[in-house]
């Protein structure tokens, strides 16, 4: 059994066990991938400050996001094409999550359903949705959450085109897959994770093969998902969702103070500070730069989450530190998934909580919730460098 030290040593093996199509779509952003790259990087900007000759003793990362008890504040955000990274992955995922006592957020495009995420789980997940232009689709989509008894609804804003990224076009990535001789050829090598494949029923996607008008087939389901994004996307619309669902309302893609407060304006309980990890418009902020300013324009009327770029418990602290009330993984999971199954998200999720904890402690502090920005050294414009709120023509 390898040494698991850090989130990379997953990394490395998920890229040798799992199909080249489905590493590369993990790891890789849109068009140069700047943001995708410094989602990550720009954490290393911020430092921080060492306490000494503090009582360390009883520490705990024990917290809530949206009213849920939580071990540490860290979810696992929804990432599509989970159950491709390893067969029925998004139930171990769901269910290493429940064992570990952090949320879990399936996607709408996942490849195991709502209805075998619950089967397979005893407690509540949130539910992530798209926007998308199907009416009578998004209803049923909330109301089998909402059977499933999930505990809070996910809607993600920035996908109402999809980023172009190279690497899915290269491999032939798509709804369903492309597969090609060469694409073949690298999954044949992949023997665990093929025999894996072959022994599930489950390897299209659960949500919309079967639910959505005119998807009864994996065959018929690149034509829906080419025409159900809804470009023409308002918060008017996302008002009119907000009354399908009743219960906690995550709004997910925030990166501008101004679309942080119309948030609010629609209901929404929490919103997460999130580029999509690269993965929409590149060119963009990075996700911990965008953060504070966000923090600062809504203040305590509506909880602040964070995600993208995260890799570590230390990226965890930072954003702690900075304003965030909760974090999500994406990429960190999804590697211990494909290395290593359930096992390999449990991993993801040790890895962060011992690095939080240890570095929470050598700032000074044995709560998380207390902690603050006084734990960081932050560089002169990380954040207001830029015209964050140019005024109105």
């Amino acid at each position: 059994m390898p040494v698991i030290t850090e989130i990379e040593d997953l990394r490395r093996i998920y890229r040798r066990r799992v199909p080249k199509m489905f590493y590369d779509y993990t790891e890789s952003g849109s068009w140069t991938e700047q943001t995708f790259r410094e989602n990550s990087s720009d954490f290393d900007d911020l430092y921080f400050r060492q306490r000494v000759a503090v009582d360390m003793a009883d520490r705990s990362l024990n917290s809530q996001m949206i009213g849920q008890d939580v071990s540490m504040p860290v979810a696992l955000a929804p990432v599509g094409l989970t159950g491709m990274q390893h067969w029925d992955g998004e139930i171990k995922a769901a269910k290493a999550a429940e064992k570990f006592g952090v949320p879990y957020s399936l996607s709408t495009m996942s490849i195991c359903s709502i209805e075998d995420v619950a089967a397979n789980t005893s407690k509540p997940f949130w539910m992530q949705v798209y926007t998308l232009k199907d009416d009578d689709f998004m209803q049923r989509l909330f109301d089998r959450a909402k059977e499933a008894k999930c505990s809070a609804a996910i809607i993600t804003v920035d996908l109402q085109l999809l980023g172009q990224r190279h690497r899915d076009l290269k491999n032939g990535l798509s709804a369903p897959p492309k597969l090609t001789p060469k694409s073949v050829a690298n999954m044949m090598t992949k023997v665990q994770w093929g025999m894996g494949m072959l022994s599930t029923k489950r390897r299209f996607f659960g949500n919309i093969v079967g639910h959505a008008k005119g998807v009864s087939d994996p065959s018929s389901l690149s034509t829906w998902t080419a025409q159900a994004f809804d470009q023409s996307l308002d918060w008017d619309r996302i008002r009119e969702f907000r009354k399908m669902w009743d219960g906690p309302l995550i709004i997910k893609g925030i990166m501008d103070p101004r679309d942080a407060r119309q948030a609010l304006n629609v209901g929404a309980d929490a919103i997460v500070v999130s580029n999509h990890g690269g993965r929409q418009l590149d060119g963009a902020l990075s996700a911990i730069r965008a953060l504070e300013p966000i923090v600062e324009a809504v203040g305590d009327k509506i909880e602040v989450h964070f995600d993208s770029g995260i890799r570590s418990g230390q990226d965890v602290l930072k954003a702690l530190a900075l304003g965030a009330k909760g974090t999500y993984i994406g990429r960190a999971y999804v590697y211990g998934l494909g290395a290593m199954g359930q096992e390999g998200v449990t991993r993801s999720l040790q890895v962060i909580e011992k690095e939080l904890d240890m570095s929470m402690a050598l700032c000074g502090h044995r709560d998380i919730k207390g902690v603050d920005r006084d734990i960081l050294m932050v560089p002169k414009g990380f954040s207001d460098g830029w015209d964050q709120e140019p005024p109105a023509a």
